[in-house]
């Protein structure tokens, strides 16, 4: 039934994973699906925010993220999952769904957060944007 699932993660904040991760394995090893890591990185590069970085801060930041999920996967991911390591940039709702579209993925597993930030009032939840602009399923693990 599933051949891609998509697992999005802030490595910086467990509770984006915690509970997601497990559902997201057994999944992957009831279909025998590989699974799709994803962090979304902030794009820095806008004019206005971008002039208050360095200019090489978007490829050290990349780097650094590629080497912190390479190791998510390696502490979190058992080795009989096929495991993918992906980065992309933009606002966390969108670069997923524009990820699961380019990578083809047939789920997508998402953590709900249920406490309320700050964040939260700006944004909205990333996981309800998901689910209400996606064509493709999404599972909500709460």
């Amino acid at each position: 039934m599933y051949q891609k699932i998509m697992l999005p993660v802030d490595l910086n904040e467990e509770a984006s994973w915690e509970k997601a991760l497990p559902t997201a394995l057994a999944l992957c090893r009831s279909f025998g699906a590989s699974l799709h890591v994803v962090t979304v990185l902030p794009d820095y590069r806008m004019p206005l925010v971008g002039s208050y970085f360095p200019k090489d801060f978007a490829k050290k930041a990349h780097e650094a993220i590629s080497e912190a999920q390479h190791e998510f996967i390696r502490d979190h991911v058992p080795e009989d999952i096929t495991a993918q390591s992906v980065i992309v940039d933009g606002s966390p709702w969108e670069a997923i769904i524009k990820a699961a579209k380019k990578l083809e993925v047939d789920l997508i597993v998402m953590a709900s957060h249920n406490k309320r930030k700050f964040t939260d009032y700006v944004l909205g939840p990333n996981a309800e944007h998901v689910v209400h602009h996606t064509k493709m399923s999404v599972m909500i693990v709460r």
